[in-house]
């Protein structure tokens, strides 16, 4: 088979390792990519919303399978020019996508459904939203409607923090138009847990748990970024709250998008939040996480293009889901100032540190090859360093040695990825 992915991160990458090892896999091709992605696949320079020089590549090269990584082509109707073209191809058309693209639609959805979320208020005017502020309890929590990179969203502790963050996302546009309505909601407390799941539009597979660091700095200090590192599987997912998830939550949520005719084929990325009433829906993404597809995909058995499949066909449940009986960390090595300003093109030493070892990944973000053919820096992210181990603590310290192997200029990580394994 030839296989095209469409994104350019560190979950393109893991998706990417993921597939190298099918051995269906005799091609693989990857728009725009990485330096990393690279190694195994060939980059293609044609960015991830040109859908039309996507699909004219697609077939030209007759590509047989698209796995689309990214969200903003897939809010944006990829997998819908990628179907009129006759193109098969991974992943949840636009009016799926939208569980994604709009927090205020999947919030309603919850509601309708009665799917577990915070209670919550949308609105389309920053003068409504600051007059239900004046009567809210604090802290809470506004929500960016649309796509805003992992950051637009504010935990506000006063009523004055709040009405700043209300000025932010809606007049002075901070998330461009994702601000253009905003979500305003209960603030919860508990411990946050990543569940990433496979549905073909009527059957849904999950995925093991896992769970991110989002803060900047240790501590959960500093801003929102993308994601500073990862673990799996979360000690704090029991079965317990597993089989609560699946009775309300998961199947519930693939039969209300199927009701709405808005049928769902892909990944739902389910974000928790275990709270003292049980758990709850925080958000829903329409792709693999990232960094959660860094510690989740190392650790699965299957033979991924068999899932995609599966998937695309409607034939999930004759899929047996199994991952390794083991843990697995991501830290994520970062350009100092990250995520406001940050240096690009510098030189990354000690990659090759990575090769041959077992258990061992060196997952590229944002990287590119420079003149010399040096990797170097190109991005705020720069790699998703993941190793395994026997268990959480054994994975965080091997994951941990190996930050140590790579280096390069600015280069920053938090230290405190996983640490609440110890309080498990």
């Amino acid at each position: 088979m030839k296989i095209l992915i469409v994104g350019s991160g560190g979950r393109e990458h893991a998706i990417a390792a993921s597939v190298a090892k099918s051995p269906k896999a005799d091609k693989i091709y990857c728009a725009p990519g990485n330096a990393g992605i690279g190694q195994i696949a060939e980059c293609v320079q044609i960015g991830a919303m040109e859908f039309d020089k996507l699909v004219t590549f697609a077939k030209e090269k007759e590509i047989d399978l698209t796995i689309i990584g990214m969200d903003d082509p897939l809010v944006g109707g990829i997998v819908d020019a990628f179907e009129a073209a006759g193109l098969r191809v991974f992943g949840p058309r636009k009016n799926a996508a939208i569980l994604e693209g709009s927090k205020a639609f999947s919030k309603d959805l919850m509601k309708k459904y009665n799917i577990p979320t915070a209670a919550y208020e949308n609105f389309d005017d920053a003068e409504e939203a600051l007059a239900y502020l004046e009567t809210a309890d604090f802290p809470i929590v506004l929500k960016a409607d649309g796509l805003a990179l992992g950051k637009g969203v504010l935990i506000c502790n006063t009523l004055e923090e709040a009405k700043e963050g209300v000025k932010s996302i809606m007049l002075d546009k901070q998330f461009g138009t994702a601000g253009n309505r905003m979500v305003i909601e209960e603030f919860m407390t508990g411990r946050e847990v990543s569940v990433l799941s496979f549905v073909d539009g009527k059957t849904i597979k999950t995925m093991t748990s896992a769970q991110d660091h989002k803060r900047a700095k240790d501590g959960d200090q500093g801003l929102n970024t993308g994601g500073m590192g990862t673990f799996s599987p979360s000690p704090f997912y029991t079965e317990e709250v597993d089989a609560f998830c699946k009775e309300h939550i998961y199947q519930a949520t693939v039969d209300a998008m199927a009701a709405e005719g808005r049928a769902f084929q892909g990944i739902i990325f389910f974000g928790l939040m275990l709270t003292p009433k049980g758990p709850r829906v925080l958000e829903y993404n329409a792709r693999f996480g990232d960094p959660e597809a860094q510690v989740v995909l190392p650790r699965m058995k299957n033979d991924i293009v068999d899932v995609f499949d599966a998937c695309i066909d409607g034939r999930l449940d004759e899929i047996d889901l199994q991952f390794e009986e083991n843990a697995a960390v991501c830290v994520v090595l970062a350009s100092d100032g990250y995520p406001v300003k940050y240096e690009k093109g510098l030189e990354i030493r000690g990659l090759e540190n990575f090769e041959g070892r077992d258990g061992y990944y060196c997952f590229h973000a944002g990287t590119k090859l420079d003149e010399k053919g040096r990797f170097v820096t190109n991005g705020g992210r720069v790699l998703g360093v993941t190793a395994k181990g026997a268990d959480l603590k054994e994975a965080r310290e091997n994951a941990y040695a190996a930050t140590q192997w790579v280096d390069f200029d600015n280069k920053y990580m938090r230290n405190d990825i996983g640490k609440a394994i110890d309080e498990a």
